[in-house]
């Protein structure tokens, strides 16, 4: 990825896709699953099951990561990386952005952090609260040489880290229902004027069955398409209410 400032900032999000339950052993399911049996009724306790295996893909020790796409805010150039099964090597791309397919997640992750090594700063959509401490723990897990380990400093600074569901609720000033509550990304894009990610019919909700058909591809256009618009989000951020304390 092309850094051409000497304070470069990169945009980065990430997609995750729950484990087979097969990678864990019975104590680990028994744990995974205990509130599930103090339950009487089986009703209850089959969609207690099913919310619990949902949010296994939100978990670094249950998922795994399968797309990065990331950009150079000042620039627009960036690359998108996805774990393909059926891995090719593909010619090289001459636009902005390049999808460039792995072989597995760690591959994935030492390609991340190469690219990063090179950025002063990041920006995210909270980020704080998922994307980094998911790719710290994952790249800890699988053994990858982590470039950047100062990206859950000082709460509150947007250096080297900007965290725009931080900024965009003042550090949850008002709470979970004031003035400053968050929202999601697509409804910050909504309300500002942004394309939404989620304008192609694509949600994050949708990336184990991608996988599971192998349109790993697919994967990768939608995270970038959840970049661009933190991007444009951004910029609104720095032009419009950065620097409000």
């Amino acid at each position: 990825m092309t850094v051409n400032s000497p304070m470069a900032t990169l945009v980065f999000d990430i997609e995750t896709s729950a484990q087979s339950l097969e990678n864990f052993d019975e104590a680990q399911q028994e744990y995974l699953f205990r509130e599930c049996e103090k339950l009487a009724d089986e009703a209850e306790k089959t969609a207690k099951r099913d919310e619990i295996t949902r949010f296994m893909s939100l978990w670094p020790f249950t998922s795994q990561v399968v797309c990065i796409a990331m950009l150079n805010a000042e620039t627009g150039r960036g690359q998108s990386l996805f774990v393909a099964e059926d891995f090719e090597e593909v010619p090289e791309e001459t636009a902005p952005v390049k999808f460039i397919p792995c072989t597995d997640e760690a591959e994935l992750l030492a390609q991340f952090w190469e690219a990063a090594k090179k950025f002063d700063s990041i920006v995210t959509f909270n980020g704080r609260g998922f994307d980094v401490p998911f790719v710290y723990l994952r790249s800890a897990i699988l053994n990858v040489p982590i470039s950047k380990k100062n990206w859950l400093g000082y709460r509150y600074a947007t250096e080297p880290h900007c965290d725009l569901a931080e900024q965009l609720t003042f550090y949850s000033v008002s709470g979970r229902d004031g003035a400053a509550r968050r929202f999601n990304l697509d409804f910050y894009c909504k309300a500002f004027g942004i394309e939404s990610p989620k304008s192609h019919g694509v949600t994050g909700m949708d990336v184990g069955q991608l996988m599971a058909e192998g349109k790993f591809r697919e994967i990768a256009e939608y995270c970038l398409r959840d970049v661009y618009a933190t991007v444009e989000l951004y910029k609104i951020w720095k032009e419009r209410l950065a620097g409000i304390k």
